[in-house]
């Protein structure tokens, strides 16, 4: 925390070193020792009038003087003996009042009776000399610290009123920012750089006001011309990093975070941010390297040693991640205090290692994570909730008999593997939605381009009537198996997510109804993933509050109509909904699913929330809510579409007409439009469907040769006016706010651009029997493919 200094040009706080050894018992000895050091400087300060509230009496300026110097060497008890003692000859000696409670405030507020004595003696001089900002600053220095922050606001703002300064800007705009009201937060700080141009921690801070926004572009900008102020500022260059990073920028991430670590080797938490950004990189050794070193200078760092166990664990590292995990786990909160984010997380992440740990050489094929587990298990974790789980039964420990993983070079594999690993690559990095947001993960990448490969073979033997081992039995494919391919590779990829099918958690949690939530505005932040489709659910919204008051309120609907026209920001939609509404303070709008089985049916999709408070905080979001009937609805027509197009599919196997193909593709996307609006899964739903999209189009001859597109486009978001140089589909969101299946086939088969598949897919080794076990599926995740640059793959 910033101190706040009493005035500009008081240098009472600022004198030289203190020289008596507190932490001794020589002060006195040492004291009167440099008694004529101390009354020299009184001296040269009494003459000069160099402290608050001097008087017209020059033996009184000489005394209070003293007690002043007295501060300034950090001898605060014998600074409030020397006020007492002038305050018994003259009780209203403001001076003496003022350096009383500075003192107490110097002693540390971590005693509380310091703090009130502190606050008493300041109030006091506010009740005599109501007109001096300095004072109602100092105050605010005491207050802000004690959690009384809108006391401390209060404070700061009359000290404003009697005399601005962009010091004052500077320390209300910070108050505002700890309170997380980044508007105003900003505009103090403005206000602040406007007085004074020069101040880089100002300029830091109105760049930090940009990025919890989300208005990542104009962070950016801050950070640097801070940089320009100041330009060995680490904290500058660690924020730009993480801007870049948010943004999706790997490479100019890791040029600001490691330009921050040539300054400052040792600055923890860039090494942090560093290896969390690297782990979601998918590049695990790297990310490593900077938890341990983190773990060096902060060995009880809770972040640096879960993601250290996480990190060890998602290699095939057990017996190192477990350690690390069990580390977090002991770091128990104190009785009042908030428990981490980590200190949640962790037991549930040991949990599940043991079982992975367990089952690493079990072939895929003869087990099911999601039957395995115990439902509360899952239903805790899935659900971010603290592990109070009655009757728990622990996973086994390692067993000693079950080695970690090793790490496989590239070389050792065979060619026809290297070659399935490359292509793999391939594949999966035409998932990355190149927009804002959205870091590339390599891993991931890896992940899903095999998950892609295996859908395709499965699919394929399932048209040709070949029956699949599952979960321990040998049957024909479902449509369930299908995404439960893209399911496994996603799950290894990132151990710490619970990608869960939400229909097998216990029966209590899904009557109650299970939540997948998406923020897109919190409060002042908005989350600029989804920025393009504000504009979308906006007109949706509009033509939902049209139909609801032409229903109950069809006198106010030419006056509703016409307020909706002023409308172009979401929260000028709440006043309107007042009209007749019952919830003052907000309201809901619903989406519907059209059925194809069942034509004229309908189906409820996602449900929008908008509620706003009265100092411009919303909260602007989107849930779908998976309940047993609901699911069973949705199942029921991917059951319809999955049976079509299998049998669509062995016509094709056997047909090369072309009206056959364009058939089976718009099921494959007639299918996940269903997939994307159930949401059937705790994680990773998207990634896992386009997966199958990529797989099944596949398996009927046809590649996805487009990428997700992106362009250029203005966007107009609840807050701001915001010009993004991406234009973006999430598929997802494509599928959810699409009006009908075949709407959403249409707008991804405008940018798939597909065409024939090449035949050299039909040469790749099948995924299943390459990497039957846990074992190998991580193997293939950890080993390097930098050496698929120098080889040419086919796969066009």
């Amino acid at each position: 925390t910033k101190t706040f200094l009493a005035s500009p040009d008081s240098s009472f706080l600022h004198f030289h070193e203190s020289d008596c050894d507190i932490r001794g018992s020589s002060c006195e000895s040492v004291l009167s020792l440099n008694t004529e050091k101390i009354l020299s400087q009184a001296k040269s300060l009494a003459e000069q009038k160099r402290f608050p509230f001097a008087t017209d009496n020059d033996n009184t300026n000489e005394e209070l003087a003293i007690a002043y110097v007295l501060i300034g060497n950090g001898l605060y008890d014998e600074a409030i003996r020397h006020f007492s003692t002038m305050l018994q000859e003259e009780p209203d000696l403001v001076s003496a009042i003022y350096g009383r409670g500075i003192a107490y405030g110097k002693k540390g507020l971590h005693d509380m009776k310091n703090a009130e004595l502190a606050l008493f003696e300041l109030s006091r001089v506010i009740s005599l000399e109501p007109d001096h900002p300095e004072v109602f600053e100092q105050r605010a220095e005491i207050l802000s610290p004690l959690g009384r922050i809108s006391e401390a606001l209060s404070d700061l703002t009359r000290a404003i009123q009697l005399q601005p300064s962009a010091r004052l800007y500077r320390h209300r705009g910070t108050l505002y920012f700890i309170s997380e009201d980044y508007a105003t937060a900003h505009e103090d700080f403005q206000h602040s750089l406007e007085l004074n141009k020069n101040q880089p921690i100002a300029m830091l801070y109105k760049g930090l006001t940009f990025f919890h926004r989300g208005l990542l572009k104009e962070a950016i900008e801050s950070f640097k011309e801070a940089l320009k102020q100041k330009a060995d500022f680490v904290d500058a260059y660690k924020s730009l990093g993480q801007a870049y990073r948010e943004l999706g920028n790997f490479d100019a991430a890791t040029e600001s975070f490691q330009k921050a670590l040539l300054l400052n080797q040792n600055h923890v938490q860039t090494l942090q941010l560093k290896g969390m950004m690297l782990y979601h990189h998918g590049s695990l050794g790297e990310a490593l390297k900077n938890f341990k070193r983190c773990l060096q200078l902060e060995p009880y760092n809770e972040v640096c040693q879960y993601m250290k166990g996480l990190s060890h664990v998602a290699m095939g590292q057990f017996y190192e991640g477990i350690k690390a995990q069990t580390k977090v786990m002991l770091n128990d909160p104190l009785p009042g205090q908030k428990a981490s984010p980590e200190y949640l997380k962790v037991k549930y992440l040991r949990e599940y290692s043991r079982y992975l740990h367990a089952h690493l050489d079990t072939p895929l094929t003869e087990y099911n994570i999601d039957t395995d587990l115990p439902g509360n298990f899952k239903d805790h974790w899935a659900k971010n909730l603290p592990f109070l789980i009655e009757n728990y039964k622990e996973q086994p420990g390692l067993q000693p008999h079950i080695k970690d993983v090793l790490f496989q070079n590239f070389e050792n594999y065979k060619p026809e593997v290297q070659d399935l690993i490359c292509v793999a690559d391939h594949l999966g990095s035409m998932m990355q939605y190149e927009t804002p947001g959205f870091l590339p993960n390599k891993r991931i990448h890896r992940a899903m381009g095999l998950a892609t490969l295996e859908v395709m073979q499965a699919v394929q033997r399932t048209w040709a009537n070949s029956k699949v081992r599952m979960n321990g039995k040998t049957r024909l494919m479902q449509w369930r198996d299908m995404f439960d391919i893209a399911v496994k590779w996603r799950r290894i990829a990132d151990p710490d997510q619970p990608v869960l099918w939400l229909d097998q958690m216990p029966a209590r949690s899904l009557s109650r109804g299970f939540n997948n939530h998406i923020n897109l505005i919190r409060g002042q932040v908005i989350n600029m993933r989804y920025m393009e489709y504000f504009e979308k659910i906006l007109h949706f919204i509009k033509d939902r509050i049209l139909v609801y008051h032409g229903a109950n309120n069809p006198k106010g609907l030419l006056e509703v109509r016409e307020a909706l026209e002023k409308v172009h920001k979401v929260e000028d939609l709440l006043p309107i909904m007042k009209f007749n509404s019952k919830t003052r303070d907000g309201f809901t709008v619903n989406t519907k699913v059209p059925s194809l089985k069942d034509q004229g049916k309908e189906y409820d999709g996602f449900t929008i929330t908008i509620t706003g408070d009265k100092v411009g905080n919303i909260l602007f979001s989107v849930e779908t809510q998976t309940t047993e009937e609901r699911t069973q609805l949705y199942h029921a027509e991917i059951d319809a579409l999955y049976k079509d197009l299998t049998a669509k599919g062995k016509v094709l196997v056997l047909s090369a007409e072309l009206g056959e193909a364009d058939a089976v593709c718009n099921l494959i996307l007639s299918l996940v439009y269903y997939f994307y609006n159930l949401m059937p899964l705790s994680r990773g739903s998207s990634v896992i469907a386009y997966s199958v999209i990529m797989g099944a189009l596949m398996a009927s001859g046809k590649e996805i040769s487009g990428k997700i597109p992106k362009g250029k486009a203005k966007f107009k978001t609840s807050h701001v006016r915001f010009f993004c140089f991406v234009a973006f589909q999430l598929v997802d969101f494509e599928a959810m706010t699409a009006p009908g299946s075949e709407a959403f086939s249409k707008v991804a088969r405008s940018w798939m651009n597909l065409k024939s598949i090449s035949p050299s897919y039909k040469t790749l080794p099948s995924i299943s029997e390459t990497f039957p076990t846990l074992r190998t599926m991580i193997e293939v995740l950890n080993t390097d493919s930098s050496h698929c640059f120098k080889k040419t793959i086919i796969v066009v």
